[in-house]
């Protein structure tokens, strides 16, 4: 009994360091510079960087499945080296695109017919197959924005994210 209670108080605290450094994606709250506590990367050029990730957990019977999806900025891991508006609104596009494809990844798996056999392959699969395509937007937004320094395509994308995001607004609610 007392080793139960143990593994599961152990289990408790590090699952809230490991989440105690993280912000779940809310649309009333934006990034602000206090919220990127790591140190640049000497190595890299960049005026920032923002770490984020999406996470799934799923689980199934023969009658059915149930998940829940997590869209987390990573504090720790993410940093600034050049701190001014334009390029944390560039910073918080980047967490607003991993908000969108999250939506994305709810919005298929509500459309996943289920089967018993082949689940855990197909929920991998339509996980991986979503995790492609974020990252390929991930890398076109840089790209096109050159890092925020193209202003006007700068304000476009946070435009187009917006709208995104509010035509996947029904697929917001993913959480467990």
């Amino acid at each position: 009994m007392m080793i139960s209670f143990l593994t599961i108080l152990i289990s408790s605290i590090l699952h809230i360091q490991e989440t105690s450094h993280q912000i779940e994606w809310n649309a009333a709250k934006r990034l602000t510079w206090s919220d990127f506590k790591g140190d640049p990367d000497p190595e890299s050029n960049n005026a920032a960087l923002t770490s984020s990730s999406i996470t799934i957990e799923f689980g199934y019977s023969n009658r059915g499945m149930t998940y829940g999806i997590k869209c987390r900025f990573n504090m720790i891991n993410s940093w600034g080296r050049i701190k001014n508006e334009l390029i944390l609104g560039h910073e918080q596009g980047h967490f607003d695109l991993a908000e969108l494809h999250a939506r994305k990844l709810n919005k298929a798996l509500k459309a996943y017919v289920f089967n018993s056999r082949t689940v855990s392959k197909d929920v991998n699969g339509i996980y991986e197959s979503i995790m492609k395509e974020h990252h390929k937007t991930q890398e076109q937004y840089d790209l096109e924005t050159d890092h925020s320094r193209k202003i006007e395509t700068q304000y476009k994308w946070q435009l187009k994210i917006a709208e995104e995001l509010k035509n996947l607004e029904l697929f917001a609610y993913y959480k467990k």
